[in-house]
């Protein structure tokens, strides 16, 4: 567990297991944080690369300055604590969940060259309306913001004692009126068809039957040249808790092949269910 300074900023940074082969792990926003993914899948990924684990700014131990949220400001800190990590001379393996799918799938598009592979969990797109939506969202006030919250975030909170529940709601709330969070989501680029395209790794998109985006993960096996989506039955947007050893089991699958992809997806169709 350390600190790591990139753009003038204090990042909380895990790192995990060895070996030539990275794989960077990207939380969401509002109450997640780097523990998402080392009581799931961190250890399990470590037996077969080098796995880091950070908080993204103004999340879990990282620092949380005033501005700075816009999705190219997640994109442009990851860049940068890639390189403060000295992991710049070979592309590194991308997991996202939510949010952090989004700043995942934003960076490959920005850098492709710095990406290996993408696996992509419930990860929204910033296509045309999203940044409204989520602004409508966490704007709320009062009793139907902390019901927005409770209901968004119940599985995550769930898992956790009453006092640390209340911990990450206070710190969410901190984040939505302490900061330029929500400016910074409505200023955020919209990136189109056009530029998805542009992601020609190979990408695992994992999205859960009954969530409210799935839509967002049919656009991406339509549109990313190498994308393979997985719709597990039964399941909505919390997929990371709410499957966690069928999703381990994928990414150790996609983890253990040489080139970034299951050899067994290859031979499946493009959308499974």
């Amino acid at each position: 567990m350390s600190e790591v300074e990139a753009r003038g900023i204090r990042f909380h940074v895990r790192r995990l297991g060895s070996g030539k082969r990275t794989v960077v792990f990207v939380h969401g926003m509002i109450m997640d944080d780097l523990s998402s993914w080392y009581f799931t899948f961190a250890n399990e990924i470590a037996k077969l690369a080098q796995v880091v684990l950070y908080d993204l700014r103004g999340h879990g131990k990282s620092e949380r300055p005033a501005q700075g949220y816009r999705v190219d400001d997640m994109v442009d800190d990851l860049g940068a604590l890639l390189d403060a990590l000295g992991l710049s001379e070979e592309p590194v393996d991308l997991v996202g969940n939510s949010y952090g799918g989004l700043v995942a799938l934003a960076f490959a598009v920005q850098q492709p060259e710095r990406v290996r592979s993408l696996v992509l969990l419930e990860a929204h797109v910033a296509g045309e309306g999203w940044a409204e939506r989520m602004q409508r969202s966490l704007s709320l006030e009062g009793e139907e913001r902390d019901r927005m919250i409770a209901d968004s975030f119940k599985d995550w909170a769930g898992r956790h004692s009453k006092v640390r529940s209340t911990r990450l709601a206070n710190k969410a709330q901190t984040l939505i009126e302490g900061t330029s969070l929500l400016r910074d989501l409505q200023d955020s680029r919209v990136y189109s068809e056009a530029d998805l395209v542009r992601v020609t790794c190979p990408t695992l998109a994992i999205y859960g039957e009954n969530s409210d985006i799935l839509f967002q993960g049919e656009l991406l096996a339509r549109t990313l040249p190498s994308c393979r989506l997985e719709v597990l039955a039964g399941s909505t947007h919390s997929v990371l808790w709410e499957q966690t050893a069928a999703v381990r089991k994928r990414l150790v699958d996609w983890f253990s092949s040489p080139d970034g992809s299951s050899r067994e997806a290859e031979s499946e169709a493009k959308v499974t269910r």
